[in-house]
């Protein structure tokens, strides 16, 4: 066995397992919702990090857009500025990069225990302490199949994945400081977070309603949910934004 079979996928395994028999009913529905509640909570130091730096780069933006508009034709001089804006400020721009490359590892072998792990208990990975319901009941609800595939799920991940991104998007500078930016690069940038605030969704349904089983999709569905979540407690939109 491999280090990330016997690190990451065999605990979470035995953890789903674990639920499932203590939880009511035997629902393996409630069973990932524990589970994912669970693992956020574990990894919500590198998560409260990430949060951190998007907000301590989110306070500075306004004083970047107008470096950038103030140098924008000189990339050097730029480039100086910028990283003194972000050493006075204490800012690493990439330091939101360590903690989701960290929780990474953790995420793909909760992803391959819900795609693969439900239905007939493979005892041949249970702890000696873990009960062996022999086989899960992979109904939610009693009525959703959680290991084939679920349009209702894929349906709500992709509207939580939608508002999420527009969630993002209203904590972008106010649209006044934004409208300053008339370079090439900017006006790039903002016609991607446009696109991604449809893409994201869109591929988040295509696939949930072609080849994920109902499981990830609804693990999907709530970690989603739990991102919106903290972004409303740690990065609440900026008081100065205007509507239109």
């Amino acid at each position: 066995m491999n280090i990330f079979f016997t690190v990451l996928y065999q605990p979470i395994y035995n953890l789903l397992v674990l639920f499932y028999d203590i939880l009511p009913f035997n629902d393996i529905g409630l069973a990932i919702i524990l589970l994912t509640l669970i693992i956020k909570g574990i990894l919500f130091p590198f998560t409260f990090k990430t949060l951190k730096s998007q907000r301590d780069m989110q306070a500075i933006q306004p004083k970047i857009a107008q470096i950038r508009e103030e140098y924008k034709n000189d990339k050097e001089k730029m480039a100086t500025e910028l990283m003194s804006v972000y050493k006075n400020n204490n800012v690493n721009p990439l330091a939101s990069c360590l903690p989701l490359l960290i929780q990474l590892p953790i995420f793909i072998a909760l992803f391959r225990v819900l795609r693969d792990g439900l239905g007939t208990v493979n005892a041949d990975i249970l702890y000696s302490f873990i009960p062996n319901p022999e086989i899960m009941n992979t109904m939610f609800l009693r009525l959703i199949d959680l290991t084939v595939v679920s349009i209702p799920l894929a349906i709500l991940a992709a509207i939580a994945q939608f508002y999420q991104a527009k969630q993002t998007m209203a904590r972008k500078p106010a649209k006044e400081v934004a409208g300053k930016l008339g370079t090439q690069d900017e006006m790039m940038a903002d016609n991607m977070s446009k696109m991604m605030l449809y893409f994201i969704p869109v591929m988040t349904l295509g696939i949930g309603v072609t080849s994920l089983p109902g499981g990830v999709m609804l693990y999907w569905l709530v970690t989603t949910l739990l991102t919106v979540v903290l972004y409303s407690i740690f990065l609440p939109k900026q008081k100065d934004e205007k509507k239109d």
